[in-house]
């Protein structure tokens, strides 16, 4: 058994038993609905379905994320049982808790000078940032230390592909990411704009494809591309999806039938409430090792 714990937050957008059953810890961001503020906590608090059936019908949902003093009392606890923590962060280049975390680090470092707090910005984010958790939970098992851990996740994490699609606008126009006249047009002519994150881990729009058939097909194509090993490749692939099922095992089931030498199945998870109420219902995002991210 390893003397630290990994450590995480909610953002990573996988269930509470995955989290458990890795031995990976998390601490909780947050939103209002309409005014009611919830944890983003995997879904339990509300679940999926009835978040993104509420946004459809008007909710105004807004985000916040963890403070310094909040990631100090989930650091505190196992300072306190004398171990050692690695906590990796949501992308510093859509979120500021990298920065919140650092602080909290830095305080309890006066108070515990014995113990030692490592934090990543895993310029990740939903599921992507969930299976580089779960890569660094197989090396912690393996028997790396926190310091060799914490240095493989800076030395790798831009390997770690973020590639989505959206069918719905309508919140991606509301956050600002698309314009409003982009989104009617988009809206008009059917077209889905593909994204990915870039190497300093921001939200960038690449192609506009119509229709969704064609984009279903063409982010795989684009995994292809870049996968480690092209189409030998024997990583682990996730998805994540916000009240897009369907649309989610589509791309699933091409992948599946177009690497065959994948590590199990592909995993489809719900994008959580947090980023959830930035791209609202009908978003795909596919997850996967491959060459390094660059601009």
């Amino acid at each position: 058994m390893s003397n630290y714990v990994l450590s995480c937050c909610s953002t990573a957008d996988l269930s509470h038993e995955h989290f458990t059953s890795r031995d990976i810890h998390y601490v909780c961001f947050h939103y209002t609905m309409d005014g009611v503020e919830r944890p983003d906590d995997l879904g339990k608090s509300m679940p999926f379905d009835e978040f993104y059936a509420a946004m459809v019908n008007g909710a105004d949902t807004k985000t916040s994320q963890v403070s310094a003093g909040e990631y100090m009392a989930h650091f505190e606890p196992f300072l306190q049982k004398g171990l050692d923590i690695l906590h990796v962060t949501l992308s510093s280049g859509i979120s500021g808790s990298h920065m919140s975390a650092r602080g909290a680090a830095q305080m309890l470092a006066e108070k515990y000078p014995d113990r030692k707090i490592r934090i990543v910005d895993s310029l990740a984010a939903s599921s992507g940032y969930g299976l580089l958790m779960d890569k660094l939970a197989d090396l912690r098992d393996e028997g790396m230390s926190l310091d060799e851990l914490a240095d493989w996740a800076e030395a790798n994490k831009l390997r770690m592909h973020h590639w989505f699609f959206s069918s719905d606008l309508t919140f991606f126009v509301k956050g600002g990411r698309v314009s409003k006249t982009a989104g009617a047009i988009g809206g008009l002519l059917g077209i889905c704009p593909m994204l990915n994150v870039d190497f300093e881990g921001r939200l960038i729009p690449r192609e506009k494809i119509r229709p969704k058939k064609k984009i279903i097909s063409r982010i795989v194509e684009v995994m292809k591309q870049h996968a480690d090993g092209g189409l030998d490749y024997s990583g682990k692939c996730y998805i994540s999806n916000s009240a897009c099922y369907e649309d989610a095992r589509a791309v699933a089931d091409l992948i599946e039938a177009a690497f065959p030498k994948l590590n199990g199945k592909v995993l489809i998870n719900s994008i959580g409430t947090t980023i959830g109420s930035h791209t609202g219902p009908g978003t795909v995002a596919l997850f996967y090792w491959g060459d390094e991210r660059k601009d």
